[in-house]
């Protein structure tokens, strides 16, 4: 029994090429649409008026 299996031919690659693109791509979205909540809290919280301030690294700074 082979541990590893690499087939002779390369064409069997391909389903698992495209998922990978797809899992990749698709976590991109994910990422992109939590920024984009995360964005629109922010701005939920400071129109509440509570201010939200960070540093020039995106770290949240504390209020003295």
């Amino acid at each position: 029994m082979e541990f590893l299996y690499f087939p002779e031919d390369k064409t069997e690659y391909i389903p698992g090429i495209i998922s990978v693109i797809v899992i990749f791509i698709l976590s991109l979205v994910i990422i992109w649409l939590l920024v984009r909540a995360s964005r629109k809290e922010v701005k939920n919280l400071e129109d509440q008026g509570y201010t939200v301030t960070y540093d020039k690294d995106g770290n949240k700074k504390k209020e003295s």
